[in-house]
């Protein structure tokens, strides 16, 4: 078996409906450019507040890749 090697990057990922759809939407976007993801952790939840109310959700994600055998 061939041992594994991953990279990591930490992106924040928004939305105006929940934490799921901003995890989602991270997810999504950082597809576009890595390639090869593997794995999430959520590191921090916070948000945007205007005029007393949610108005963006933010999720710090680290996100783990498979680095390539060369």
């Amino acid at each position: 078996m061939s041992e594994h090697l991953y990279r990591l990057v930490e992106v924040v990922g928004t939305s105006k409906t929940g934490t799921d759809d901003a995890v989602r939407n991270a997810i999504a976007k950082a597809d576009k450019s890595l390639g090869a993801m593997r794995w999430f952790q959520v590191v921090e939840t916070r948000g945007q507040i205007d005029e007393g109310r949610i108005a963006y959700w933010q999720v710090t994600l680290k996100i783990g890749f498979s680095v390539k055998d060369s």
